[in-house]
C-alpha cells in the first residue's frame, strides 16, 4: 500500500516560490529548501523532482498568482488605452512596494543566458505580454484611441521594454521619485 504524502504539496510549493523568490536560485541550497520547507530531502525529490524542477515549479506558480494577469487585464473589451495605463501602474505599484522584485525579472537576470529551460520560460512569458501589448495597441489604434501615424507594435515593445526595466531599477535603486517620475512619463505618453 502506497504511504499517503505527511506534507501539502501545494502548501510546500509556495514556501519554494517564496524562498526562491528571496533569495535566487544559486544562494538556495537543497539543505536550505529542506530545512525551509520543512520536508525531508527524499520527500522532496519525490514529490517535485531536483532543485531546478523544483524552481520552475515556482516560477509557474509565480505567473499563476499574477493577479491581474497583464494578458487578462488587456484583453478586456472597451478602450485599450487605460488598460494599458492601468497596467503600468500596477506594474509601479507593485515594484514600489515588494523588495524582491519581480521573480521573472530575476531569474533573467540570475539564469540567463546559460539556462535554456529558464530562458524559454522567459521568454514564453515575455512573448506573451509583449503580444497583448501589440493588440492592445492595434485596437487603441483601430479605434481612435491612437493617431493612425504610431505604429502599434513600436509603441508596445517600448512600453514593455520600459515595464521590464522598471523592476530592474526597482531593484536596485531605493529612490521612488525616479520611477514614478518615469511612470508618469510613459502615461502622459499614452494619454
Amino acid at each position: 500500500m502506497a504511504r499517503s504524502k505527511e506534507f501539502d504539496p501545494d502548501a510546500v510549493l509556495q514556501k519554494a516560490l517564496d524562498l526562491f523568490w528571496e533569495r535566487g536560485y544559486e544562494a538556495t541550497s537543497m539543505a536550505d529548501l529542506v530545512a525551509h520547507l520543512g520536508i525531508g530531502r527524499a520527500s522532496l525529490y519525490a514529490t517535485f523532482g531536483g532543485k531546478h524542477e523544483l524552481y520552475m515549479k515556482a516560477l509557474h506558480r509565480y505567473i499563476e498568482q499574477n493577479d491581474p494577469s497583464p494578458i487578462e487585464l488587456l484583453s478586456q473589451p472597451g478602450p485599450a488605452l487605460p488598460a494599458v495605463r492601468r497596467l503600468v501602474e500596477i506594474y509601479l505599484e507593485q515594484s514600489l512596494a515588494d523588495p524582491r522584485g519581480c521573480m521573472i525579472v530575476n531569474a533573467a537576470g540570475e539564469m540567463l543566458p546559460g539556462d535554456r529551460t529558464v530562458a524559454r520560460f522567459v521568454e514564453s512569458n515575455w512573448a506573451a505580454v509583449e503580444t497583448a501589448l501589440i493588440t492592445a495597441m492595434h485596437r487603441a489604434r483601430a479605434q481612435g484611441e491612437l493617431p493612425p501615424d504610431r505604429d502599434p507594435r513600436t509603441l508596445a515593445r517600448f512600453v514593455f521594454v520600459f515595464l521590464q526595466g522598471l523592476r530592474v531599477v526597482a531593484k536596485g535603486s531605493p529612490d521612488p521619485t525616479r520611477l514614478r517620475e518615469a511612470a508618469a512619463q510613459v502615461l502622459e505618453m499614452l494619454s
